[in-house]
């Protein structure tokens, strides 16, 4: 078991327990959730190449996953450690190949939350919304349930997008042991076969297997739809930042400026307003209450220049 740093820490402590001691702060927290994604399969329709490393959006598939699990008070990779956008628990299926219920069979005891999120590491358009909607699937369905699992546009179900009850696993994955001599080699659905599961429909079941399914989800962020909201993901990430603040005040504070001071007024003030909120101590309120100060100068100087205009005629 190895604990990786931050991004491009390359080191990692290794011993017993240090990764699961760190990854386990946040696992009393209400609604806290441990996330496990398996980062280790071989890439064969790609030829063999590392697939958590290709880059959607400037950021990798394994650290695109990573974020939106951000909030999991435990998270383990399975799979060869490599640097990452934020500390996890590393750990190898045993033997290594020997497939998801070996990894997750491997990862289950690192984790210690009642609610475990299953994850491939390949998964472009997962998002941290998706994420919560696994898990309040699974809460609202009851105690009689198992776990709460994604299908894809044609209704197969996705097993490595689903929340679980973490119990509902360990039996599942001490049973089949028993019955087959071990763990190695097994199909998921050997495991999710024997599971009560309520399923739901979701596009972030898109997965990354081909260089086609590459292709397509690089073009898809850069619509115009997603593109504002991939490119501010990935500077946030790139900066360590955690902060949600409401975009559109601050590109509501770009155009006042640009149209009532002057265009290059539009990035330099963003930049202040960030820089005001930093020195206030970050987070959204800090953001919003300079973004508001900002906006009521700019209304003043277009109320000054509107003046002007009408003096003029």
């Amino acid at each position: 078991m190895e604990e990786s740093g931050g991004t491009g820490s390359g080191a990692g402590a290794r011993g017993s327990g240090s990764g699961a001691a760190h990854a386990g702060a946040g696992a009393g927290a209400a609604g806290a959730y441990a996330a496990v994604v398996l980062a280790g399969g071989a890439a064969q329709r790609l030829g063999g190449v590392d697939k958590m490393a290709l880059r959607v959006g400037g950021r990798t598939l394994l650290d695109r996953v990573l974020r939106a699990c951000r909030g999991a008070g435990q998270t383990v990779v399975v799979g060869p450690r490599r640097p990452t956008v934020r500390p996890v628990t590393w750990t190898r299926e045993a033997p290594p190949g020997g497939g998801p219920v070996a990894a997750l069979a491997a990862a289950l005891p690192l984790t210690s939350a009642d609610t475990v999120v299953l994850l491939s590491a390949d998964l472009p358009f997962l998002d941290d919304g998706t994420v919560r909607t696994l898990r309040e699937s699974l809460a609202a369905a009851g105690e009689g349930v198992d776990g709460a699992m994604f299908v894809d546009g044609t209704g197969r179900d996705q097993p490595l997008v689903a929340a679980y009850r973490s119990e509902s696993l360990r039996r599942g994955l001490a049973l089949l042991a028993v019955e087959y001599g071990g763990v190695a080699g097994l199909p998921l659905r050997l495991l999710t076969g024997e599971l009560t599961l309520v399923r739901s429909a979701s596009g972030a079941t898109f997965d990354c297997d081909t260089w086609e399914d590459l292709a397509t989800a690089r073009d898809r962020i850069r619509e115009h739809g997603h593109v504002l909201d991939e490119w501010l993901a990935a500077v946030k990430e790139e900066l360590g930042l955690d902060t949600e603040v409401d975009t559109r005040v601050l590109l509501d504070l770009a155009r006042d400026a640009a149209h009532g001071v002057a265009r290059p007024a539009a990035p330099l003030t963003t930049f202040l307003v960030g820089y005001a909120a930093g020195r206030a101590g970050g987070g959204p309120e800090a953001v919003a209450e300079a973004a508001r100060k900002v906006t009521a100068l700019t209304e003043r100087w277009a109320e000054e220049a509107a003046e002007e205009g009408r003096s003029d005629t």
